[in-house]
């Protein structure tokens, strides 16, 4: 005699919507650019405003 096998089934995973997902993705896509985009702009504009990409006079 077999034993049954009690495996579940991967296609009754509860799936979120479509709209959800979709906003969630945007809005991480939104937090990475600004956490990694904005301080290196940031960090530039300083540098500018303290005369960094300046060419030296002698």
């Amino acid at each position: 005699m077999k034993k049954k096998s009690s495996k579940k089934n991967p296609k009754k995973l509860i799936k979120k919507d479509n709209n959800e997902l979709g906003q969630t993705k945007n809005s991480a896509k939104l937090i990475l650019f600004i956490f990694g985009i904005g301080p290196i702009i940031g960090i530039i504009i300083f540098l500018f405003s303290k005369g960094f990409f300046n060419s030296p006079s002698f």
